[in-house]
């Protein structure tokens, strides 16, 4: 079988605007809200963020059912399938987080910091006083997307880029779907890493440019993680 190509997963990523407008779109702006939760606690920010992220997969799954299969799956088949697999992956990021960020702040005796990991209000009218909705967005989304790079960043690193959607779709273990992961990405690295550098240059743009289509970009990730996944492990089938 060809080797699948970036260009072609970005496509058919793009693709899913068209299959489910009103899900894909409706799912853009409820992460838009709940992103907001970052600038009062920090943690429950990530947490969401991850949370969000692996959700996503799921809802990418439930479109294209819709759209391509004659046994389509509801939209509360997607979320209860996705969620429990979600929480347990954010959790563990929160808790890498939280390690890094407490010895780095006591090494530097900024010990305070790390209570306003859990707890830290920002939004106070001297924070949102700015002059254009694009600086309000920068400065709500911006730790959104170093978080999306920090995931990114694990997953490449230690876990596996399919090893979330093998262990969500295919019911395996996570040493079984690890081990899969290693092979396909062996095999696929080239289409692998010109996806994940698209995806931290929109990120470093929507940290400075283009803020505002943050929420955008996670449900793109989301579903380009489901088209790469389909591409190499369904459609061998």
């Amino acid at each position: 079988m060809k080797n699948p190509k970036f260009s072609d997963w970005l496509r058919e990523a793009l693709l899913f605007v068209k299959l489910g407008p009103s899900v894909w779109i409706g799912y853009c702006l409820f992460v838009g809200i709940l992103l907001i939760v970052g600038k009062i606690s920090p943690a429950l920010g990530i947490f969401s963020c991850v949370t969000c992220l692996f959700v996503g997969v799921g809802i990418a799954k439930y479109i294209d059912l819709k759209a391509c299969s004659e046994n389509p799956v509801g939209f509360y088949w997607a979320v209860n399938k996705s969620l429990p697999l979600a929480v347990i992956a954010a959790l563990c990021i929160v808790v890498s987080w939280f390690v890094f960020m407490a010895i780095a702040n006591i090494v530097s005796g900024e010990f305070y910091k790390i209570g306003q990991f859990f707890f830290h209000w920002e939004l106070t009218p001297e924070n949102l006083n700015r002059n254009t909705m694009r600086e309000i967005a920068g400065w709500i989304y911006a730790y959104a997307n170093i978080s999306l790079i920090f995931v990114l960043l694990m997953l490449t690193t230690f876990v596996g880029w399919f090893t979330h959607p093998l262990m969500l779709f295919e019911d395996f273990t996570w040493s079984q779907a690890k081990e899969k992961n290693d092979r396909a990405v062996s095999r696929n690295q080239n289409a692998l890493y010109k996806m994940l550098g698209f995806i931290f240059f929109e990120a470093f743009l929507c940290m400075t440019i283009t803020p505002l289509l943050t929420p955008v970009l996670y449900m793109l990730v989301s579903t380009l993680m489901y088209v790469s996944y389909k591409s190499i492990f369904e459609t061998a089938r």
